[in-house]
């Protein structure tokens, strides 16, 4: 019985100490997978990121076209860019819902007593994050093609937008990270999403010019990150001022990244590893 229990105590492998950088990308792209299937089990998450923004095309469009730029085809094309940056803002709202329930639910605790790199959790999710991204992005283009939208500028227009949109998204979602760490439960980190994002993406540029606002909120609106991104991107797109508004976005995206992060890593680290 000795032997066999100390021949089973050999053969058992022991848990590195440290995890490399490899077996962290590893398990980042395990977890971000985790995080990209669980949509089957929450379908609900998937009609807000597809079907809430499609519904928003349509009703802003057919509903409100007409009145503001006299054209729905016209109006469809100066919106549908903004609504790409917008729903863009709202996804990431995901990315601390998921985290939080992580947290609530134990997942984290479990992960703590594996030889899991600390990092992979919240790389797992924003690099989901990002797929839902790409795939929103595809879905709005593909349903503005289909109501008459055209990119008037080049292959590389298209790809430049999806690039500085994601790199935008990318930053923020360590706000959402934040906000998921520090939240109670995830109903208060939804809460974040209506109260913060909501003044922030429509007092921008998305919907009407900034032009045709109060002076003094006009400063507010082309100041405002959101607005910077939507003119980059209807540059990209259309054709227009690029270079300025797409370099406020990633001075902007920096600066998020270079506050969020330490606060997000300081965050998580006082509420799981201790």
């Amino acid at each position: 019985m000795t032997e066999t229990s100390s021949g089973m105590a050999a053969e058992t492998p022991a848990l590195p100490a440290r995890v490399g950088p490899l077996q962290g990308v590893q398990q980042t792209l395990s977890l971000a997978w985790r995080t990209i299937v669980q949509i089957r089990h929450n379908p609900f998450e998937l009609g807000d990121y597809s079907f809430q923004p499609i519904l928003f095309v349509l009703l802003f469009t057919y509903v409100f076209g007409g009145a503001i730029a006299d054209s729905t085809a016209e109006y469809l094309r100066f919106m549908l860019p903004g609504m790409i940056v917008m729903n863009m803002m709202f996804v990431t709202v995901y990315v601390g819902h998921g985290l939080n329930v992580d947290l609530t639910k134990g997942v984290f605790d479990r992960l703590r007593s594996l030889p899991v790199a600390r990092w992979a959790p919240l790389a797992g999710r924003i690099t989901a994050d990002l797929v839902k991204q790409a795939w929103s992005i595809v879905l709005l283009l593909a349903v503005g093609y289909l109501m008459g939208f055209r990119i008037e500028t080049s292959l590389a227009g298209l790809m430049g937008m999806v690039v500085l949109v994601l790199v935008f998204a990318l930053a923020f979602s360590w706000v959402s990270v934040l906000v998921g760490v520090i939240a109670r439960d995830p109903e208060h980190v939804q809460l974040f999403g209506f109260t913060i994002l909501f003044p922030i993406t429509f007092v921008s540029n998305v919907f009407v010019p900034a032009e045709t606002m109060p002076g003094w909120l006009q400063v507010f609106a082309n100041a405002n990150p959101v607005s910077l991104l939507t003119e980059a991107s209807r540059g990209l797109l259309l054709g227009g001022p690029v270079l300025e508004p797409a370099l406020w976005s990633l001075l902007w995206a920096g600066a998020v990244t270079a506050v969020f992060v330490p606060l997000s890593l300081w965050a998580l680290k006082r509420r799981v590893y201790k």
